[in-house]
């Protein structure tokens, strides 16, 4: 029995000796981060509500059923499954033909939300009788995936997206143009481009292709080309089964640099030659509109890896910055039917929030100031003088200024390097002579003048 004892005693010293750590991909944000994160989502937010987009909010966990077989397989891996709670080993059933992906089903009933759209799919159909149609929302939360954490791409990030669904109007892709548009511009991220392009029309291109039954093996290996160049794009699509002589079509498409030259390629195709009518229609309005900052481009190779895409797809870089995309979206037309309300047509687009503050970070582009919490800190001399300026702090809160009272009575010196630590501009004091006159002392933290 002592053996056992000393063995625990042992153990649970090496655990209080533990480092602090989180999860990889996991982040904690400091309160300068957050100011500036906050900065971000207000001008976002902003933007949503001038375009009449109202907020939901959709719970972190979703049945896994909701989730899966909406993302492709390679989404699908990356979804974080949540075991079931309490003893969920005793209600499998376990046997010699029991695999991980049978033990999976039997003791996970839940995930954390891969992305915002499915689940606000699912929140349309569940509340499709209290909502009007069509339906604009706003969605700020966070989403996770299990994936290789590196620069700009987390296992725990926060999404913003803005959806309209209940209309195939392409009115709402243009609209969508121009909200990216307002909100880069209002951030002042300069050399933004805005891509677009249309899963019909790489629909026609695969139907000419002659492998049509291959759309989305050729769809998400297009989506690498950025990550891995041609040749590799190529080979991969070879392994997959897709022709030689059907990759010199591909090659044709991607040399295309204009929607235009794309009518004559696409003639046979229904399919291809619909979408190229979208593509015009949402690039001629852009234009006639005019864009403040970012540029519409018409980028053939833009494909959107998840399956539920049908349309006009979107996908927002930050030429400054090697970080990839820092927003995408696109229409989708029968997402809803997953859940059993058919022919409803969505649109919508997501900031990438975490992506967007390092574009920012590193182009300096933080408005000066919007880290400081507190503008004006009354210094402590004791219980009097405390007592003193808890009505002057409440008139100066009133007025909207941010203020507080240095909770004890200190060393000065240590009052002056906590707020001189934490940005306060201005520091008040107030003394006996100061509460015998009335009259103040501020000291200003930048220049150092006291008055």
């Amino acid at each position: 029995m002592k053996f056992i004892y000393y063995i625990l005693r042992y153990l649970q010293t090496i655990m209080s000796n533990t480092k602090p750590s989180i999860p990889k991909g996991m982040r904690d944000f400091t309160s300068e981060v957050m100011f500036r994160r906050n900065y971000i989502f207000e001008t976002v937010k902003s933007a949503f509500e001038c375009y009449g987009y109202a907020p939901i909010e959709t719970p972190a966990m979703e049945n896994v059923k909701t989730l899966t077989g909406k993302y492709g397989d390679e989404g699908d891996r990356l979804i974080f499954k949540v075991l079931n709670s309490g003893d969920y080993l005793s209600k499998a059933n376990l046997d010699e033909n029991t695999d991980s992906k049978s033990l999976t089903k039997q003791i996970v009933e839940k995930a954390l939300r891969f992305d915002l759209t499915v689940p606000f799919a699912r929140f349309v159909v569940q509340n499709r009788n209290d909502i009007t149609f069509p339906f604009k929302r706003y969605q700020m939360q966070n989403v996770w995936r299990a994936d290789r954490p590196q620069k700009g791409r987390y296992r725990e990030f926060y999404q913003c997206d803005a959806d309209v669904i209940g209309t195939e109007s392409l009115i709402c892709e243009v609209e969508l143009v121009q909200l990216y548009d307002d909100v880069f511009t209002k951030l002042n991220i300069p050399n933004v481009d805005i891509c677009i392009n249309n899963r019909k029309v790489l629909s026609g291109m695969v139907e000419l292709m002659g492998a049509t039954d291959l759309f989305d093996q050729i769809v998400i290996t297009l989506d690498k080309l950025d990550k891995i160049g041609i040749d590799k794009v190529k080979e991969e699509m070879e392994s997959n089964g897709v022709k030689k002589e059907a990759l010199s079509i591909l090659d044709t498409f991607l040399n295309t640099k204009n929607v235009g030259d794309l009518f004559s390629l696409l003639e046979n195709s229904l399919i291809g030659k619909k979408g190229l009518e979208e593509l015009k229609f949402v690039i001629d309005n852009v234009t006639k509109l005019g864009l403040q900052s970012a540029n519409l481009v018409f980028d053939i190779t833009l494909a959107r890896g998840l399956n539920y895409y049908t349309g006009c797809i979107l996908e927002v870089k930050a030429n400054d910055v090697q970080i990839g995309s820092i927003g995408g979206g696109g229409r989708y037309d029968d997402l809803t039917s997953n859940f059993g309300l058919k022919d409803v047509s969505g649109v919508g687009v997501s900031f990438g929030i975490d992506r967007i503050y390092l574009v920012m970070e590193e182009l300096a582009l933080f408005p000066d100031n919007i880290d400081v919490s507190t503008k004006v800190m009354f210094a402590n001399f004791g219980d009097d003088e405390a007592a003193f300026c808890l009505p002057l702090l409440k008139q100066l809160r009133a007025a909207g200024i941010s203020s507080e009272l240095y909770p004890t009575s200190t060393k000065m010196k240590k009052q002056m390097t906590y707020a001189n630590n934490k940005g306060v501009q201005f520091v008040i004091m107030v003394g006996e002579d100061e509460m015998e006159s009335g009259i103040l002392s501020i000291k200003n933290m930048e220049s150092g003048e006291q008055r």
